[in-house]
């Protein structure tokens, strides 16, 4: 541990299995990976002792491109990675009899905290299946990738020589890494009793999926045949993720702390999980974004000065219409409204719902008095996500000049469009959304959020105030009826009410309620506060236990920086 004062700050390995740094290194898929990335560049931001461990991923997750039909398809290119820096550093993970050579990348160009990038695909390896694609394959391929992310990542730490106090385990991917501390503690002499207790102390996990059957399990089969145990047996793999073994109950049974990641998911997560035996306690820690990859530098000057902010939003408005006139050929209105909507394409998240009654919206697109700009990827075998962008595809094709869909959603396309939106929708099925982050980056930039309230937007955005809350706008309770009925009247009759009067004839208020909006995100949604918190809440030992000297508020003090494996 570093010791700065009175301070102890935890070295920290964070292993995740994406990451999205930049458009150009095509290792993410989606928030999870988004998350990570922000995570590894707010801790280079503030000095702190952290390194990310991952995979390099040679055919990314899917380039997804719409075909003359109106439906997706996906390609899959070999990224040349050449301009990453090769550590030297070789380790080998056993899987199914074959002693598997991992080849150790490192990123840091991003400004990131350092990446260490594990990869099978190098030249003349006969394994590159493995770290051939991001959610690619099946049980067989996620469990030998798993076991090269946790088992190989371990071992690169060690073949690196860099010390590590805790291990952060951001989803239950990792998992394996625990079962690798483990094997190496009872190589040490130590039981399996002992070794297991031991791990704990060095590990924590954050739990994403809020749903119980989103969250991954393996037969002990598989497991026993890609030998994925490790060194430890059938009973001792049972203790820690039962039978089909869960990631998720294994990682809250290997980790001394857990945490989820909004104040309303903790309640979720701890409903989910709270029938399992020896499970971490798990505590809310917020998702942030990071300020300086999203929001835009012009809106950033405007409200750090007292300035206009409506002159730059204009601008970066203008920037995402020229984009999608260059991607589409569609002219899009510049002071006409634009409503922004970018995310995974899954059913809870509902993002077709506006369309669903058509006589309401469609004089609203045919005059062009709102205009709608959609991206988004569906996973390459999810055929239901797929039919989402279908239909997406058809509104665009329907309403040439007032509704876009940008194809192969990425970091790019993401930037433009929370910098360059007037609103940005939000109509996820409660309480599927554990946080989301588009919604977050949007308000930074005064993008103004419409919204259900669920995930983060029950911690920020006032109704009226920094942007709208559907759950705020009809009597009656969203629960107390059909949710694709309440939000869809609620939707409508906000927009009708509210954002399209204010927009067209209040512009003082609408400036209000950005300025507002920024002021309600810029702090307590970044990804700044969010990994203070994680140092001053997850990190760290129980009381009886507690040593590393880190005050117990969370809030606005930063703790000490450090210099740590800074290149």
């Amino acid at each position: 541990m570093h010791m700065e004062g009175n301070f102890q700050t935890p070295r920290l390995a964070y292993f995740c299995m994406e990451y999205g740094l930049h458009e150009d290194l095509h290792i993410y898929a989606g928030g999870l990976g988004i998350l990570a990335g922000d995570f590894l560049k707010s801790a280079r931001d503030l000095h702190l002792p952290v390194i990310g461990l991952g995979i390099l991923w040679r055919q990314d997750y899917t380039q997804q491109y719409i075909g003359q039909d109106g439906r997706p398809y996906d390609i899959y290119p070999n990224f040349d990675y050449d301009f990453l820096a090769d550590t030297g550093v070789r380790v080998t993970v056993r899987i199914e009899g074959k002693d598997i050579t991992c080849k150790v990348w490192r990123v840091d160009q991003y400004g990131n905290a350092p990446l260490f990038l594990l990869d099978t695909g190098f030249p003349y390896s006969p394994h590159g299946w493995i770290t051939e694609k991001l959610y690619g394959g099946d049980s067989y391929h996620r469990v030998a990738q798993e076991m090269v992310l946790g088992i190989g990542g371990v071992r690169a730490l060690r073949a690196l020589g860099i010390k590590v106090d805790l291990y952060h385990f951001n989803e239950g991917h990792s998992v394996f890494a625990g079962v690798e501390l483990i094997r190496e503690k009872m190589g040490r002499g130590m039981s399996f009793t002992d070794a297991w207790q031991a791990t704990r102390r060095e590990v924590r996990f954050t739990t994403h999926t809020p749903v119980s059957a989103g969250n991954e399990t393996h037969g002990h089969d598989l497991l026993q045949r890609l030998e994925a145990y490790n060194g430890l047996s059938y009973e001792q793999m049972c203790q820690l993720g039962g039978n089909p073994f869960n990631m998720t109950v294994a990682a809250l049974r290997l980790s001394l702390m857990a945490n989820a990641v909004s104040k309303l998911h903790s309640q979720t997560a701890r409903r989910m999980w709270q029938g399992v035996d020896e499970a971490a306690p798990i505590i809310p820690i917020t998702n942030g974004v990071h300020r300086e990859t999203w929001q835009d530098p012009r809106i950033a000057r405007a409200y750090q000065t007292g300035g206009d902010l409506w002159e730059p939003h204009q601008q970066a408005k203008k920037e995402l219409i020229d984009f999608v006139r260059e991607k589409t050929g569609t002219n899009l209105n510049p002071q006409a409204l634009l409503i922004g909507f970018a995310r995974r394409a899954a059913p809870y998240k509902r993002s077709e719902l506006i369309f669903r009654n058509a006589e309401v919206i469609d004089p609203l697109l045919r005059e062009g008095k709102m205009q709608l700009v959609f991206s988004g990827k569906a996973h390459p075998n999810d055929q239901m996500g797929k039919d989402i962008i279908h239909h997406l595809v058809q509104m665009d094709r329907k309403y040439r000049d007032s509704v876009v869909f940008l194809e192969n959603y990425d970091m790019r396309v993401a930037r433009m469009m929370v910098r360059g939106c007037d609103v940005w929708l939000n109509n996820p099925l409660r309480p599927l959304e554990a946080s989301g982050t588009s919604g977050m980056k949007a308000a930074m930039n005064g993008v103004l959020n419409v919204s259900v309230v669920d995930g983060w937007v029950a911690e920020g955005p006032e109704h009226g105030i920094s942007g709208w809350l559907l759950d705020k706008v009809l009597a009656e309770s969203p629960f107390e009826h059909d949710q694709d009925a309440y939000d869809l009247k609620a939707l409508y009759r906000v927009l009708f009410t509210e954002v399209i009067p204010i927009f067209y004839q209040d512009r003082q208020r609408w400036l209000r309620m950005m300025r507002a909006s920024i002021d309600m995100s810029v702090h307590q949604f970044s990804s700044h506060r969010m990994v203070q918190e994680y140092y001053h809440s997850l990190y760290q030992l129980p009381a009886s236990h507690r040593d590393y000297g880190l005050p117990q508020q969370t809030g606005n003090r930063e703790i000490p920086q450090h210099q740590w494996l800074n290149p």
